[in-house]
């Protein structure tokens, strides 16, 4: 049964990056990633955006763990304390768009152990990012 906003104890995440290159940041996740802005401020200061994203969760992995995702995904311990992980529909689509617009590959497409096919990436100013696809299970 579906619980009241009243509630759940946290009704929202929003994940606030800080950028030298707004624009180019802008170009890779809505162009790259085919977002469109929810709102958009502009005033004297500078220019902020709200990218909504879907369902949003967050993981929390010790070092252990976090060396063991690292591993499967890139081949060694690369991601800093913070890493998006991005569910797309079509992994290979995904990946050329924003390879397009600036990604870096860490390391090519994997299947991981728990049924996904995920792809490590970097975005313009150095967020590891990881696509994956859930696969269809037999």
């Amino acid at each position: 049964m579906p619980t009241s906003d009243q509630h759940r104890p946290v009704l929202e995440l929003r994940v606030a990056l800080t950028t030298q290159a707004y624009d180019r940041l802008m170009q890779f996740y809505c162009a790259g990633l085919g977002l469109e802005p929810a709102e958009l401020w502009t005033n004297e200061q500078g220019h902020a955006a709200i990218l909504e994203l879907g369902q949003a969760t967050l993981e929390i992995f010790d070092e252990g763990h976090a060396a063991v995702v690292d591993q499967i995904e890139a081949g060694k311990r690369v991601s800093a304390s913070i890493r998006f992980a991005l569910r797309v529909p079509d992994l290979q689509a995904a990946t050329e768009r924003l390879l397009g617009h600036g990604a870096i590959i860490v390391h090519p497409p994997v299947v991981t152990p728990w049924g996904h096919y995920n792809v490590r990436l970097q975005d313009p100013d150095g967020m590891q990012v990881t696509l994956f696809q859930v696969l269809d299970t037999p």
